[in-house]
This record gives C-alpha cells, structure tokens and sequence, in this order.
C-alpha cells in the first residue's frame, strides 16, 4: 500500500499543475476570441479583394503584370513558416513544419531550392534541430497583430518575385476552417492566380454575363495598384489564421491536461483514503490485539 505522505505531496503537486493549465486554458480562450473576431472580420474584404481581381483580369483583356507573369529560370523558391513562440498548444506546431518539410521536399525533388523564411521561435529551434538552413528567421507576431508589419514582408517577397530572384512564394501557415477545424496548407503566394484565389470568383455568376465594363483610370493601373494589395492582404490573413488556429489549440491542450490533472487528483485522493482507512484498520487491530494479551 502507497505511503499516505507521499499521497500528499503528489495530490498537492497535481493541484498546482491543475490551477496552470486552467489558467492558461482560461487565457488562451480570451485571447481566441481576440484572434477570432479579428480572422473573421478580415476574411470577408480579403475574399472580395480577391474576387474583384479575377473580375478585372477576365474582362480587362490581357494585362502584363510581374506578380501576374510566371518567372521561370531562377531555380529557386521562397517558403514563408508561421509558427508560434510558446509551447503547450499541442500538435500546431509539428503539423505546420510537417506540411512545410513535405513541401520542401518535394520542390528539393523537382532539382529546386527553397529558400526557407521561418515566422515563430519554436518553429526557428525545430528546423536548427533538423539542421535545415534558414535564409531568416524571425519571432512571430503577438496577438496585437499589425497590418504595418505584415506590408514589410510582404513587400519584401513582391520585390524579389519582380527582380525574378525566385520563381515562387509560398506560405505554410495553419488555416482557420472553423473552431473545430483547422488544417495545415502550404499556400501560393505568387505568382498570382486570381481565379484560383476566390471561390465564388471561379463559378461565373449568371447575372454578370453581358455586362459590360468601363475602366477609369486604365485597367493596367488598376491592376497595378490592385495586385499588390491582393498579395498583402492575403498574407496578412495567413496570419490572422495562423494567430486564431494557436489559441484554438492551446485551448484545446490546456483543458486536456486540465482533464487529465483532474482524473488524477481524484485517483490519487482514493488512494489516499484507502491507506488512511488501512492505516487506521491496522492500528485498531493493534489495539484490540493487545487489548486480548492483557486479559
């Protein structure tokens, strides 16, 4: 039978690593509801952005754009990883990096390489652990996430897409479905393809057939200012996603280990009890046993 002390000090040490994982589960909550009110406010004017650039390349004729121009020759892609800064969020980040190495992998298969650019802390030390070479690597973004400083990386992919230094931008990040669902994609950034970019943008609307469009300024300065602004914003939803699809996880990681913490307090107080009750057992028997060798 277990030590009753030692009984103790262990329900006492689950108790504390109950009130963590509860308060982190309480946090991680309050933050998702941050993240999701700010992934679901972004989502409608990225889709529409996205759509009204699939509307202005089908009937503004052809248009020469560099973000639209496949670039061919460099030899070379550009991989974008989010991941987190903190732990405890269970499999995002490994699901995240498994999509980014099999995306890796493959473009290694086809005889290119891939420049990878790693977003998040734990992201950075796994790939240093795997020993795979990093162009830069970044912590990620908090939770009060900036439009300003997803613009600089953005413009930072457009200008090495423009000068051809790559033929291909893609981003691995953990796209946010629903609360229940999340799924790891490896995205293309660029070169662009608006009719692939927009659902509703890829089955034609009956209503618009016949209409016709009148361009002001010209379509090519439309697009010009447009396509920027479409990648931009599309990798600030990345990371919008990315930042809701953490806490979701956290959430879920945390109340796991809270349940578990939980299961094992109450096993641990039966224990507990049946040593008591046998320890109090085996004194009484003491007594009544002497009580007999006196009379």
């Amino acid at each position: 039978m277990a030590n009753a002390r030692v009984l103790v000090k262990r329900r006492k040490s689950v108790r504390n690593i109950h009130k963590i994982t509860r308060t982190m589960q309480l946090i991680a909550t309050a933050r998702f509801q941050a993240a999701f009110k700010r992934a679901t406010a972004t989502r409608p004017y990225t889709e529409k952005i996205t759509e009204l650039v699939a509307k202005l390349s089908k009937h503004a004729g052809e248009i020469e754009h560099p973000l639209l121009r496949v670039n061919e020759g460099a030899g070379k892609s550009a991989l974008l990883v989010l991941t987190s800064n903190r732990g405890l969020c269970g499999g995002y980040n490994s699901n995240v990096i498994r999509a980014a190495m099999r995306h890796i992998d493959q473009r290694r298969e086809a005889g290119e390489t891939v420049d990878v650019h790693m977003d998040g802390k734990k992201g950075t030390s796994y790939l240093k652990f795997l020993g795979v070479p990093m162009v830069s690597s970044r912590p990620g973004m908090e939770e009060h996430l900036r439009f300003e400083e997803v613009d600089k990386i953005a413009r930072g992919f457009i200008g090495q897409y423009e000068r051809q230094e790559v033929d291909a931008v893609h981003v691995a990040y953990m796209r946010f479905i629903s609360t229940g669902r999340q799924r790891p994609e490896v995205m293309q950034l660029l070169p662009l393809a608006p009719e692939t970019g927009a659902e509703k943008a890829a089955v034609p609307e009956p209503e618009e057939e016949g209409i016709q469009y009148d361009f002001s300024p010209e379509p090519a300065v439309l697009m010009g200012e447009l396509l920027p602004a479409s990648v931009k914003v599309r990798l600030f939803q990345c990371f919008t996603d990315a930042a809701v699809s953490e806490q979701v996880a956290r959430m879920v990681a945390m109340k796991a280990a809270t349940d578990a913490a939980s299961d094992m307090i109450k096993l641990l107080t039966r224990q507990y009890n049946r040593a008591r009750q046998t320890r109090i057992t085996l004194e009484l028997l003491d007594i009544v046993g002497g009580a007999e060798a006196l009379k």
